[in-house]
Formats: C-alpha cells, sequence, structure tokens
C-alpha cells in the first residue's frame, strides 16, 4: 500500500477523537443489565462494542491491506503484515463507574513492529500520538520522558492483578518495596494511560503483568519514541505479547527493571 506516516497517522487521530466523542456522549447512560461479564472481573457493555464498530469501519478505508485483533473480536481477527490492534475502551471498568479515566487505544504494526500510535485519553480531551521515527506528541506538543534517574525521587504507576493471581504475593512485596523505596505507586485503571504518561513524564516507570496487547500496543510507541524503553520482566522484547511491561525513562531502566525481575520472576 502506499503509505505515508503524517497523513495515517492524521487520519488514525481524527478517528479516535470521534470514537472518544461517541464513547463520552454515553457516560452514565449504561444501565447494569446492559453489563456484561466476560471473565472474573472483566466487563464489557454495548459502548465497547459499538465503538470497536466504528473504529474498524473507519480503519478499514484508512488501510485497506490491514487486518485486525481487537479486544472485543466484533471483526475478523487476521494476521497480515499490516495490523491494527484496537482497544475501544480501555478502563471499561472505570468508565462503567463514572471514574473519569478511560481510553481508546489504536495502534498500527508492520511486520510486529509499531509504525503509528493514537491514545485519546477521554476525560481530560488529550490526544497522544507517535509514529516511528517522528517522535511523540500531546494534543500536538512534543513530549518526553523523565529525566529522572533516581528511583527515590520516582512516581511509579501499574495495575493491580484482577484475574490472575498467581504471583500476588511476589507482586505485593514489590509493591510494598516501591512503597519505601520511591514518591509513591498510582494505580488508574488503564495501562494505555499508564504508558502515554510515561512518555509524558508524569509517571517515571510502569510495571504490569497480565496484560494483552491490545492493552499496550499504542503506548509501547508512545514511550519508544519519547525516548523511553520498553521491555518485559526479563529486559526482553516481549512487552507485547508476553502479558507483562516495564516501562520507564533510560535513566532509571536498569535498577527499575531489576528490581522488578527480582521479585516477580522465579
Amino acid at each position: 500500500m502506499e503509505y505515508n506516516s503524517a497523513t495515517h497517522l492524521e487520519a488514525l487521530a481524527k478517528v479516535c477523537k470521534d470514537v472518544g466523542g461517541f464513547i463520552s456522549d454515553q457516560a452514565q447512560k449504561v444501565s447494569a443489565d446492559q453489563i456484561e461479564i466476560k471473565a472474573l472481573n472483566s466487563l464489557v457493555s454495548y459502548v465497547d462494542q459499538e465503538a470497536e464498530k466504528q473504529l474498524v469501519a473507519a480503519l478499514a478505508s484508512i488501510c485497506p491491506e490491514a487486518g485486525f485483533l481487537t479486544e472485543e473480536e466484533t471483526t475478523t481477527q487476521e494476521t497480515k503484515d499490516w495490523m491494527w490492534i484496537i482497544d475501544p475502551l480501555d478502563g471499561t471498568t472505570n468508565f462503567l463507574f463514572n471514574i473519569p479515566v478511560y481510553a481508546v487505544s489504536v495502534a498500527l504494526y508492520h511486520k510486529e513492529e509499531p509504525v503509528l500510535a493514537c491514545v485519546y485519553e477521554i476525560g481530560r480531551s488529550e490526544l497522544f500520538t507517535a509514529r516511528k521515527g517522528g517522535g511523540a506528541y500531546c494534543n500536538g506538543q512534543k513530549i518526553s520522558v523523565s529525566k529522572q534517574s533516581e528511583l527515590a525521587k520516582s512516581l511509579l504507576a501499574t495495575g493491580f492483578p484482577y484475574y490472575d493471581f498467581e504471583r500476588l504475593e511476589e507482586f505485593n512485596q514489590l509493591l510494598a518495596y516501591f512503597y519505601t523505596h520511591s514518591r509513591g505507586v498510582r494505580r488508574l485503571g488503564s495501562a494505555a494511560v499508564d504508558l502515554a504518561y510515561v512518555a509524558a513524564g508524569r509517571f517515571n516507570g510502569f510495571f504490569e503483568y497480565g496484560l494483552h496487547a491490545w492493552d499496550v500496543a499504542a503506548g509501547i510507541l508512545l514511550v519508544q519514541e519519547a525516548g523511553g524503553t520498553i521491555s518485559d520482566f526479563k529486559g526482553g522484547n516481549q512487552a507485547l505479547k508476553g502479558k507483562e511491561i516495564v516501562a520507564s525513562s533510560r535513566a532509571l531502566y536498569s535498577d527499575f527493571q531489576a528490581l522488578v525481575a527480582q521479585y516477580m520472576l522465579p
């Protein structure tokens, strides 16, 4: 296909904002009988599903050759060289409980490498975008990760386990270490927003396990293009598919990743 990163990113950003507008309009309109339980503590409503359908329809016209990997599986899941990876509403539980931290998260991958990313944080109307080799931006302003290199002066983020509790004891021990050796730990309830905030230098580091590709696909490129480092807990390159992620500035990464590995790996 004829790919132009700037043009395609502009089109992607518009689609994400449009769908974000739909989601915002539906806030506090979802009744209890319209909420489904997909799995333990995993909720979904017609808003997630309709948002995904809108994204798929619009993105298929932007990049007809691309396949789709989507959370709600409202379209055929087909692996191709070009892939849209979509979380139509990251932070569904926040949305349903009227906690204003949730986002549309979409990335375009080419041969398993991220080339475009958009996280639209609806509550604050913040549009985080990135294209490979072109930097990362929030509402058109260039962003970069924090330069903080000391854990003791760092604000960290994570996501609490909600279905995979096999490493809960190790996770709690790691949290206890961070409670006493950092500025604090935050849990917003949206991995996409957490990663966007690392890219913007608001969080110094983020780690989580039990994730899916659509949770992190866009955030990975945002952090990388903002000058940060992404890996799995081992320090490898399986953050997209390995269901675990470490993200931080390069200045903090070595110490941060080593601590996560020390507590969370066998």
